[in-house]
């Protein structure tokens, strides 16, 4: 058992202060996140080294194609998530609690360190900012035996936890999942949010971003330029990833994203941007 950190308690509820969304939970309940429960005296951090993915990965399939090119990452995921994308590709272990398999921050560690020519670990495949304490714990050790710490996710944290993280972090990957606030309101997230910490993230941190790019939803030219005029005022080198949806989870109706699609708006996005990929081609 965990405790978790950044609650508070208000009568017989049990606030979440780690997301924008600041759950309010009853005794026994999770928050939206399925990872955080009141146990009725502390908010225990649940799914707390509890692991349902781990390979090997190149480190490009983060992605992260700039940041130790040609290396491999153990990649390692949990379960939860603090948005509810309809579109979601990984919704087996983000939208429900999967079996998964304990491992300790040394167990973690000490698998880090026997494979062969490992980089370090990439937290990924969930949304891991809801397993925020596990990341931190894991982090500090990887750090201290000089092994890399990558973190995918959605980038919807408060100001607080988020700082902490860029203590320990080496490189990021945030998923923009569109420039238009409604589409965030419209999938549990907080567009501001995730614009502030891609902001903070690119200064101490190596940063790339990713847009998965859904037809009819966020793949209209005028978005694409003013996503890339945003991150270039940030700073030109951050490499942007624009990737094909495929029928996933609730939204099986849609159709793929169009490659020809992808390949205009990456051009768009050029006119700003040093980097841009094409991804899932």
């Amino acid at each position: 058992m965990k405790e978790a950190r950044f609650y508070a308690i208000e009568n017989n509820l049990i606030k979440c202060k780690l997301c924008p969304h600041h759950c309010k939970i009853l005794k026994g309940n999770t928050g939206l996140c399925i990872a955080r429960r009141n146990t009725g005296e502390v908010l225990q951090a649940e799914s707390y080294g509890q692991l349902s993915s781990v390979a090997i990965d190149p480190i490009e399939k983060k992605p992260l194609y700039r940041f130790y090119p040609g290396a491999k990452i153990l990649s390692v995921g949990s379960y939860g998530c603090n948005m509810r994308c309809k579109f979601c590709q990984n919704h087996e272990i983000s939208q429900t609690r999967p079996p998964a398999k304990y491992y300790s921050p040394r167990e973690l560690l000490a698998l880090a360190k026997s494979v062969p020519d490992n980089l370090g670990v990439a937290f990924t495949y969930n949304e891991p900012l809801v397993g925020f304490e596990y990341l931190v714990d894991c982090a500090k050790l990887l750090k201290s035996e000089n092994l890399k710490v990558v973190v995918v996710t959605n980038g919807l944290m408060n100001p607080e936890p988020f700082g902490e993280l860029l203590e320990l972090v080496d490189a990021f990957n945030i998923d923009v999942k569109s420039f238009a606030p409604q589409f965030y309101k419209q999938h549990g997230g907080d567009l501001e949010t995730v614009r502030r910490n891609v902001e903070t993230a690119a200064k101490p941190a190596h940063l790339e971003v990713t847009t998965l790019i859904i037809p009819g939803q966020n793949d209209q030219e005028e978005e694409i330029v003013a996503l890339s005029d945003w991150l270039s005022s940030v700073s030109p080198k951050i490499p942007l990833h624009l990737s094909r949806f495929f029928p996933r989870y609730k939204w099986t109706q849609t159709p793929s994203t169009p490659i020809d699609t992808i390949y205009q708006l990456a051009n768009a996005a050029r006119r700003r941007l040093k980097y841009v990929y094409e991804g899932n081609i």
